[in-house]
């Protein structure tokens, strides 16, 4: 008997009366419905802290890195004397060489202390030489390179832009304070008292400083002169060799891992060492180029042809694993439509599957690559960290060949060098890195759309 056979007093069915309505939640579900909504309240919060997180790390990289872009320089009148480069008066190329950059900073401290007299300013030194901590020790380098290519200038006055000193610079940026200068031999507050009157003449400017981005690497006492350009180089010969050698390498071997390879406990392990391998520590690939490229194969020591060895020992197995799974997002059906049509399995594999596997393909290549620029570790075992790059390179041989840097290892170098004008120039490394970084992102993206199918 059912409750819909229960008479009423009429002799009429009657449905049996129940404590809720369907209308109505019970407890189970309002606890699951509670349950959901703290769920998403949690994800809320966690990519709201995430957010505040990348906001906090980008604008101190920005903050930071900058200033590492604009640079203090000092506009001189230098009287290029006769007397003290060319005596003989000939004019003489080799002649003129034999002057050393110590009797160009005589011509410069009589440049300074004429700016002074010339702008109404009142030197607090008795020396002129004692102007000199106002300028960067490259002044006379530079003013030595322009007599040598304009031997012709000699005995008259050229206007140069000199570089000011790391501690004028910071001082005009805020990172040198006067009274962080009662201990510092390198400059006092009289000199400061000067760089702000030449300021106020219009002598001494801070304006964009474009040596940064194209320029070399310079020693410990020369902040102000580091680029970063020659380290950028030897990043983009290091990538020709890992994009040269990882691409064709690791396609390949997807290529037959997934179509061709007998599934048997051989091709068992090799898939797994491959998986391990993505996952070894980095500066474990530096210690194996270290051994073999370096001290078996005795290839030079801090080149980009040895660095792009080792990051593409590195890159292959992330291009393997990405490669293999674009190849494995392809329908079977691709494969029998063209078997079924008289085509050949590698027909089939070469003509139809890996064109539509070629958006995965870039885009795991791009993303493999953009990891290897950022590499540091590797390149420490091979001697790219700590080397000075100080000259471009003479051609493209040279420039896989001979010693260089790369910017990651350029950007911890200066990290850890002592004067604070470098730890400035390492954000603004940063920032240059992280562009080539979402740079190359950006062209994956662009790739992946640009080649994508629908099937």
């Amino acid at each position: 008997m059912t409750d819909a056979s229960i008479s009423g007093p009429a002799g009429k069915p009657q449905l049996k009366k129940t404590s809720g309505s369907l209308l109505e939640l019970d407890k189970g579900t309002r606890r699951r419905n509670a349950a959901e909504k703290r769920f998403r309240i949690y994800g809320m919060a966690a990519v709201g802290v995430g957010l505040i997180f990348l906001l906090v790390l980008l604008f101190t990289i920005v903050r930071n890195g900058v200033p590492a872009f604009t640079q203090t320089f000092i506009e001189l009148p230098v009287e290029l004397s006769e007397a003290k480069l060319d005596k003989s008066g000939n004019r003489d190329v080799e002649e003129i060489k034999k002057v050393t950059t110590f009797g160009y900073s005589g011509l410069i401290n009589d440049a300074l202390a004429a700016s002074l007299v010339n702008e109404g300013i009142t030197s607090p030194f008795k020396k002129a030489s004692d102007l000199n901590k106002l300028v960067s020790s490259s002044a006379a380098a530079q003013i030595r390179d322009y007599v040598l290519a304009n031997p012709d200038q000699i005995g008259k006055t050229v206007n140069f832009e000199v570089l000011a000193s790391s501690r004028v610079d910071g001082y005009e940026k805020g990172r040198v304070t006067r009274v962080a200068l009662v201990n510092d031999k390198n400059l006092d507050a009289a000199h400061l008292d000067v760089a702000d009157q030449l300021k106020a003449a219009g002598t001494l400017k801070r304006k964009f400083n474009w040596a940064f981005i194209t320029g070399a690497d310079a020693s410990e006492s020369r902040p102000e002169q580091a680029g970063i350009g020659v380290s950028m180089l030897g990043s983009l010969f290091m990538m020709l060799v890992v994009l040269v050698l990882s691409l064709p390498i690791g396609v390949a071997a997807s290529v037959y891992l997934e179509e061709f390879a007998p599934k048997n406990w051989i091709t068992d392990v090799i898939e797994v060492n491959i998986s391990n391998l993505a996952a070894v520590p980095s500066i474990v690939f530096g210690i194996l180029g270290l051994a073999v490229f370096i001290q078996f194969i005795e290839l030079p020591q801090s080149a980009p042809l040895v660095g792009g060895l080792v990051l593409t020992l590195m890159t292959l197995p992330t291009i393997i694993i990405s490669t293999r799974a674009s190849l494995k997002a392809v329908p079977p059906s691709i494969r029998d439509a063209a078997l079924g049509v008289g085509a050949s399995k590698m027909q089939s594999v070469f003509h139809h599957v890996l064109p539509l596997a070629m958006p995965g393909i870039l885009t795991g290549t791009i993303l493999g690559l953009a990891q290897a620029l950022g590499e540091t570790a590797p390149l420490l075992l091979i001697g790219m960290v700590g080397y000075i790059a100080s000259n471009y390179p003479d051609g493209i041989a040279s420039g896989f060949l001979d010693p260089n840097s790369a910017m990651p290892a350029q950007i911890y170098e200066w990290a850890k060098r002592a004067d604070p004008a470098y730890y400035e120039r390492a954000w603004g490394g940063i920032i240059i890195l992280l562009v080539f970084l979402m740079t190359m992102n950006i062209i994956a993206i662009i790739l992946r759309r640009r080649f994508e199918r629908r099937w």
